[in-house]
């Protein structure tokens, strides 16, 4: 099954907002089913996430306070994608920053939406192997509040299963995808 879209027909926009990362809509639309109403959104340019993997078979994740959910999460490590930045880059880019390692090997897992819902946000998800510890890892940003883990895949698997709400599901998401690939 493939998808496709179907964009509805906008009415009249009610609302913007740009903020730092993405921007917030209202707009009065008309579904493809032919429904009208007024529907928020937040445009968001995408995340990348890897889902890295040392050669001792460890999963490489950050436990990271994230202000909205007023709390510490498990998460792979992940950021947004910049403008005119292919998600690749990105994700080699914040594997650096936030867990001090570089990767040799890549494998691309596919995109998926995180909350179409409310947002347009894609998840770029791919798989980091060939790890190697960086000598001098760059800052990480100054926002950041981050604790490397490291864990095995079943440990990591028994963490979802007892407490899914210390791991956030782009990260269960893109270790579904990893999966056949981890060893």
């Amino acid at each position: 099954m493939s998808f496709q879209t179907e964009a509805p027909e906008q009415l009249q926009q009610q609302l913007f907002y740009q903020g730092r990362k993405f921007t917030f809509d209202v707009n009065r639309l008309r579904l493809p089913n032919g429904a009208e109403g007024s529907w928020e959104c937040i445009r968001h340019p995408g995340g990348a996430l890897a889902v890295p993997m040392t050669p001792e078979g460890k999963l490489v994740l950050v436990r990271q306070y994230r202000f909205a959910v007023q709390g510490r999460l498990l998460e792979f490590p992940a950021g947004t994608v910049e403008v005119g930045e292919d998600p690749a880059q990105t994700i080699e880019r914040e594997i650096q920053e936030e867990i001090g390692y570089r990767a040799s090997q890549w494998r691309n897992l596919g995109q998926f939406p995180l909350a179409p819902g409310y947002s347009d946000e894609y998840i770029y998800a791919f798989l980091a192997q060939g790890l190697e510890k960086l000598a001098t890892p760059p800052e990480q940003d100054e926002d950041e509040d981050i604790e490397v883990v490291l864990m095995s895949p079943l440990e990591f698997e028994e963490t979802v299963r007892t407490q899914p709400m210390v791991v956030d599901a782009k990260s269960v998401t893109s270790y579904f995808l990893a999966h056949p690939w981890l060893v």
